[in-house]
C-alpha cells in the first residue's frame, strides 16, 4: 500500500456492506414468461442469464444495451449484441432469444424492451430482470414505473444478479 492509500476501516466495511445490501431487493425466483438482461460492462449478467434459462426458469430472453463511453471500448458494437453472442457461444437457441441494442438507460431497457416483446407477439404478465447486484433496486423501482400493470419481484443470483419481475403476489 503506497503512502496516499489509506486502509478500509472496519466501520467504513459495515457502511459499504449497508448500501450493498440495500440495493438488492431480496425477493424469490420463480418461474416466468420472459428474462430481460439489462446491458452493462459485465458478462456475468449474460451467464447468469444463460444459467437461469439452461435451469428452465423461463423460455424467452430479452438482451438491452446500446454502447456506452464506459462499455464501447469491451462492447463496441453494443452491450445487447455481445450479451447475445456470449449466449450463443454458450448454447442458448437463437430463437430464444431477442434484442433490443438501443437502451442507453434502465428506464430505456425496460421500456424499449417491452416493444420488442410486443413487437414479436409476446405480453409476458411476469418478467425477469437479470442485473448487476448493484443495480436490483434501481431496475424494481424503473420496472414498477415504467411497467405499472405488470406485479413486480427481484430475486438475486450470485452469478450476476437476477431479479424476477413481476412476483407472484
Amino acid at each position: 500500500m503506497s503512502v496516499k492509500q489509506q486502509a478500509i476501516t472496519d466501520e467504513q466495511w459495515r457502511h459499504a456492506r449497508t448500501i450493498w445490501d440495500y440495493h438488492q431487493m431480496h425477493h424469490d425466483l420463480r418461474r416466468c414468461d420472459v428474462a430481460i438482461g439489462l446491458g452493462s460492462h459485465d458478462l456475468g449478467v449474460a451467464r447468469a442469464a444463460v444459467e437461469l434459462y439452461r435451469a428452465g426458469w423461463f423460455p424467452l430472453l430479452v438482451f438491452t444495451g446500446a454502447t456506452s463511453p464506459t462499455t464501447a471500448a469491451r462492447f463496441p458494437r453494443g452491450e445487447a449484441v455481445h450479451y447475445r453472442e456470449h449466449a450463443l457461444a454458450l448454447g442458448v437457441p437463437d430463437e430464444v432469444i431477442l434484442l433490443e441494442p438501443n437502451a442507453t438507460n434502465t428506464g430505456q431497457n425496460i421500456t424499449l424492451s417491452r416493444q420488442v416483446l410486443t413487437q414479436a407477439g409476446h405480453h409476458p404478465a411476469s418478467v425477469l430482470l437479470i442485473s448487476k447486484p448493484y443495480m436490483e433496486r434501481r431496475a424494481y423501482a424503473t420496472a414498477r414505473k415504467v411497467w405499472p400493470e405488470v406485479p413486480r419481484r427481484t430475486p438475486g443470483k450470485s452469478t450476476g444478479s437476477t431479479r424476477r419481475w413481476p412476483p407472484n403476489l
